[in-house]
C-alpha cells in the first residue's frame, strides 16, 4: 500500500535555499540538494539539440561520478550561451564543491529561466554559500518554491511504502507550467529515496516513470532547452539491496516512482500558464503505441481544439479533424468512435446519432475533461494530458520578458 505524505525527509539529503537576486528581489532562486557518501543518482534530460550548458555539463558528470550535491537556479536559463554558459556553469559547480569539501564533477548543475542571457556569476557566488548555510533535512518547501519561474504553486510529492519489511520514502518536487511538451516534458524534477538500489535498477525505474508521466504531458508544444530529471537513492534503509528489475522488491520501487512522478507531472498541466481546464486524451484500441500518441498528441497540440476547450465550446468537429489529421495510415473513419466525457459524438464517420448539443455542452462546462478515442485497430492504449489555450497564456508569454 502506498501513501502520499507531505514533504517527508529522506535521510542523507539535505536542502538548502538563498535569495541571490537572479529572479526578482524577495524570490528564492538558488537551491543546493546535498547527498550523504554512497547516494547514487539517475537522470533523464532533454532532447532539444540546443540543450543548455547545465544540462551537457549535467550529463558528463554524472556519467563518470556519483553526485555529492545538486545546484538549481531560476530566473536564467544559462541556455544559448556557448562556450562561455559551460565556463558559467563549471564555475558555479566548483563553488558548491568548495563549500561541500567534494570534487567539482560531483555536483550536477541545473537552471531555469530566460534563454540566452549569461548566468550573473556574481550573484552565485555570493549566493551559494549562503544556500549551503541553509542546508537542513526539512527543506523541500523552499526547494520547491526555489526552482519555480512561471510557476503559480510549488509542486511536492512524497510517498512512503514497504518493501521486505522495510518503510522506504521518497520525495520529490518540479518546476513547469509553459513550455511544456514530451522529449521529457519541458520542466525540472529532483526525487530522492533512502531505498537500497543499484544503478542501474535505480536509472530503470526512472526512465520508466518519465516515459509514461513527464513524456505525456504538454501544454503547447514546445520542449524546452534545459528538460531534466534526477532520482537519487541514498541507501540509508537498512534492507537488501534491489539488484534485479525482474524482483518482486524492484516491481513495489519502481511503481512508487511513477506514481510519484505522474503526480508531479499532472500537477505541471493543472499549473499550465493561463489553463483553466485539465484535459486527459485517451486513445484506446489502437495497433501500436506510436499510433496512438500521434493521434493523442494531435488532439492535445490542436490550438482550434484547445480554444474551444478555454471557451467550453462542444464543437466537437475540431476534435474530429485533428484525428484525421494525425497521420494514422489507413485509418478506418467508419470504425473509430470519439468521446467527450461519457458522451459519444462521432460514429459512422459522422455525429453520433445519439449526440445532442447539450450533452456535450455539459461535459465542456467541466474543469476536468476527458477525450476519449477508440479506433478499433488493437489492443493498445495510449493517455496525454494537456490544457486549453486562454488568454492568459498569450499575456503571460507576451510579457515574459518584462
Amino acid at each position: 500500500m502506498v501513501q502520499a505524505v507531505n514533504n517527508h525527509p529522506i535521510s542523507g539529503v539535505y536542502l538548502g535555499t538563498t535569495q541571490a537576486g537572479i529572479k526578482k528581489p524577495g524570490k528564492t532562486d538558488i537551491v543546493v540538494m546535498k547527498f550523504v557518501e554512497g547516494s547514487l543518482t539517475a537522470g533523464t534530460f532533454t532532447l532539444n539539440q540546443f540543450c543548455a550548458a547545465p544540462v551537457t555539463l549535467a550529463k558528463r558528470y554524472l556519467s563518470t561520478h556519483a553526485p555529492r550535491a545538486l545546484l538549481i537556479n531560476s530566473g536564467n536559463a544559462n541556455a544559448g550561451t556557448g562556450k562561455q554558459g559551460l565556463l558559467d556553469a563549471e564555475a558555479t559547480c566548483a563553488w558548491v564543491a568548495q563549500e561541500l569539501g567534494c570534487a567539482v564533477e560531483e555536483v550536477l548543475p541545473f537552471s531555469t529561466g530566460v534563454i540566452g542571457q549569461n548566468l550573473p556569476l556574481a550573484k552565485f557566488e555570493k549566493g551559494i554559500p549562503d544556500a549551503v548555510a541553509n542546508l537542513t533535512v526539512s527543506g523541500w518547501d523552499n526547494a520547491a518554491r526555489g526552482i519555480m519561474t512561471t510557476d503559480l504553486v510549488p509542486k511536492q510529492v512524497s510517498k512512503q511504502i514497504e518493501i521486505d519489511g522495510h518503510l522506504v520514502t521518497m520525495t520529490g518536487i518540479a518546476k513547469g507550467s509553459g513550455m511544456i511538451h514530451p522529449n521529457m516534458a519541458t520542466m525540472l524534477g529532483f526525487a530522492a529515496t533512502d531505498a537500497k538500489i543499484n544503478q542501474a535498477c535505480l536509472q530503470q525505474a526512472l526512465s520508466d516513470a518519465v516515459k509514461v508521466s513527464f513524456n505525456r504531458i504538454t501544454v503547447d508544444g514546445d520542449t524546452s532547452t534545459n528538460d531534466a530529471c534526477t532520482l537519487t537513492a541514498t541507501q540509508q534503509v537498512n534492507m537488501p539491496m534491489i539488484e534485479s528489475v525482474d524482483s518482486a522488491a524492484y516491481q513495489l520501487f519502481s511503481g512508487a516512482v511513477t506514481e510519484m512522478m505522474l503526480e508531479l507531472a499532472q500537477m505541471i498541466v493543472r499549473d499550465g500558464e493561463g489553463a483553466t481546464k485539465f484535459v486527459t486524451v485517451e486513445v484506446n484500441e489502437g495497433a501500436t503505441a506510436e499510433e496512438c500518441l500521434k493521434v493523442a498528441n494531435t488532439i492535445a497540440l490542436s490550438p482550434l481544439v484547445k480554444t474551444a476547450l478555454f471557451a467550453s465550446d462542444p464543437n466537437w468537429g475540431r476534435i474530429l479533424a485533428a484525428v484525421g489529421r494525425a497521420g494514422v495510415e489507413n485509418l478506418d473513419i467508419d470504425a473509430l468512435e470519439i468521446y467527450l466525457g461519457d458522451v459519444c459524438i462521432v460514429r459512422d464517420g459522422g455525429r453520433a446519432a445519439e449526440y445532442t448539443e447539450e450533452a456535450g455542452q455539459a461535459v465542456m462546462n467541466e474543469t476536468d475533461i476527458k477525450i476519449r478515442v477508440d479506433l478499433k485497430r488493437g489492443y493498445v492504449t495510449e493517455t496525454v494530458w494537456t490544457t486549453d489555450f486562454s488568454y492568459d497564456y498569450v499575456k503571460i508569454n507576451a510579457e515574459y520578458r518584462s
